[in-house]
């Protein structure tokens, strides 16, 4: 039964490990579309922006951050002036948690830097979240269903007023609004951005005239930071219609109808999203390889009244996406796992996660609450692991009385169930008793490796020493080799039913995790780690005061076996 069980276990390592990379081997995954992403930059997302960002158009070069100055009061919009292409201003908007630059070119976003989280590459820079250049759509764009005005709305120019410089908590709340007028077309719109200074939050609210639906686009890729490879959960396009998450991106722009509470662009720790206040619509669209988009269509109000939505733009911090009561939290998805997502995992996984960062705000190092949150999901799992090993020592006492039964009835297949099923009866133990306790144990280390793979909790959060950041491979690989020669030692000390061949060949698995966990994040790796520490000492206790007199018990035996 124990080859079964460990045989059942490197299957299932390679089917999680092996999966992707063989359907990658074999070209039966989707190919990229290049068609449209041949132009895009290859300047990598996490690189840090230019301090005088560009303009995107060549003919017009980037002016010094100014604001244009403010019509007299009582002129419509209709009279405003028509300005020349290249009188494009750049304006900053600054907070405590973020710095975003906005060009009166289409009243667009060009850059928002996250000031409280750093770069990856260089632990230095600020994570920007705009992608720039090539056919990277910027965000906040507004168009409409006619495609002559929508290229007035994201090309022409625009006058702007902003009523702060830098907000505080002397200034909390700040309002820059962007206007457009055209008298020739008869388009107008006005787009006022409402600032918080502790929020990531943007109000945004729009008067159109003259265009009837307008759409807000979110760009390409706005809130992807980095796309990743392998197990880091949904990247790219996501949605919440009718109740119900979507992640899926058509490679021609869709609408999708229905009870729309937001659409977002997304990676593993961070997110844009825009929050329609009124009736809406998505358009989710793939682009490219790796290259996504979205927007919202906001239909025209009879009354007049403005038009209403939200931008997020930060980090997938659970207690501040939970905080806006949309749902937007559960794109950090607890129950992901391989290539769907289990409610059970997700069930276990959130009280998992409050008890972490509980006992983080006692020790303030999550390398240390690994630790303790491993010691106390050990001991919770004590008395399901003592009859795990019991069962199994109790089957490495009659093993020499299997082996004789297995042996007198190898020709006899149904007489051999028999008399194994009358064996395992009369000693009292049950074949499967080592494996159940395993298979219950199954959801709390899906919801752990959820946990401390995906969460932003510990991204640059140190351990100490080598380890300066929990969310990254170990630089040095001292972590996943130690964990390696803790497998080893496991083995070695493990009751066993296998052949000396066998346990040979078993000593394959502890080389083949070493491997597997080099490139998994620090903190997974210190999680397992512990686990395999914590049923060493667990093992050695059991055999020294618990099992010693079931130890001698089959040298008595009939069959004159020896354990």
């Amino acid at each position: 039964m124990e080859k079964r069980v460990i045989v059942f276990l490197v299957l299932s390592l390679a089917i999680i490990f092996g999966y992707e990379f063989l359907l990658k081997e074999l070209g039966l995954l989707p190919q990229p579309t290049v068609s449209e992403s041949a132009d895009a930059p290859t300047t990598d997302a996490t690189s840090p922006p230019s301090t005088s960002p560009s303009v995107p158009t060549p003919s017009a070069p980037a002016t010094k951050e100014t604001v244009s100055p403010p019509l007299p009061g009582g002129v419509g919009l209709d009279q405003e002036p028509r300005r020349e292409p290249s009188a494009i201003d750049v304006v900053e908007v600054e907070t405590g948690l973020y710095r975003a630059k906005f060009t009166t070119r289409g009243a667009a976003l060009i850059s928002w830097e996250l000031k409280r989280y750093q770069n990856s590459s260089d632990g230095k820079s600020a994570v920007q979240l705009v992608r720039q250049g090539g056919k990277f759509a910027e965000p906040l764009t507004i168009t409409a269903d006619d495609v002559s005005h929508s290229k007035e709305l994201s090309e022409g120019i625009y006058r702007v007023e902003k009523d702060f410089t830098t907000l505080d908590q002397g200034h909390p709340t700040g309002h820059m609004t962007f206007y457009y007028g055209n008298s020739e077309t008869g388009v107008r719109l006005e787009k006022r951005l409402t600032f918080h200074a502790n929020s990531y939050v943007v109000d945004i609210a729009l008067k159109p005239s003259g265009l009837g639906g307008v759409k807000v686009g979110l760009g390409t890729n706005f809130g992807v930071v980095d796309w990743g490879e392998g197990f880091i959960g949904s990247v790219g396009a996501v949605s919440l219609i009718d109740d119900k998450i979507e992640t899926d991106a058509p490679e021609a722009e869709t609408e999708r109808k229905g009870a729309l509470k937001w659409v977002a662009l997304q990676d593993k720790y961070f997110i844009a999203a825009l929050i329609p206040k009124t009736s809406a619509s998505a358009f989710p669209r793939k682009q490219g390889d790796k290259l996504v988009s979205t927007a919202v269509r906001l239909a025209a109000d009879s009354s007049g009244a403005p038009l209403g939505l939200q931008l997020f733009a930060g980090p997938k911090e659970f207690d501040t996406l939970q905080g806006l009561q949309i749902r937007l939290e559960d794109t950090i998805d607890f129950g992901w796992f391989l290539f769907g997502s289990w409610d059970m995992v997700r069930a276990v996984a959130k009280p998992i996660f409050y008890v972490l960062r509980y006992i983080n705000d006692y020790t303030h190092n999550y390398g240390l609450t690994i630790i303790l949150l491993t010691v106390i999901i050990k001991l919770l799992f004590v008395p399901l692991q003592y009859k795990s090993y019991t069962s199994m020592k109790k089957m490495q006492g009659i093993q020499p009385r299997v082996a004789a039964v297995q042996e007198k009835f190898k020709e006899d297949r149904e007489r051999l169930n028999k008399e194994l099923i009358k064996l395992y009866r009369d000693h009292k133990v049950n074949p499967v008793g080592g494996c159940l306790p395993m298979v219950l144990q199954m959801p709390v280390f899906v919801s752990l490796f959820n946990i401390l793979y995906m969460t932003i909790d510990l991204r640059q959060a140190p351990l100490g020493l080598w380890i300066t950041d929990l969310s990254v491979q170990d630089p040095y690989y001292i972590l996943p080799i130690i964990m390696g020669i803790s497998m080893v030692v496991m083995q070695k000390i493990q009751p066993t039913t296998m052949d000396p061949t066998q346990a040979k060949v078993m000593l394959m698995l502890p080389a083949l995790m070493t491997f597997l966990f080099i490139n998994f994040p620090a903190g997974l790796v210190l999680y397992w780690l512990t686990n395999n520490v914590l049923t060493i000492v667990q093992q050695f206790v059991t055999d020294r005061f618990f099992f010693r007199p079931l130890a001698l018990a089959p040298a008595t035996d009939e069959q004159g076996g020896k354990n």
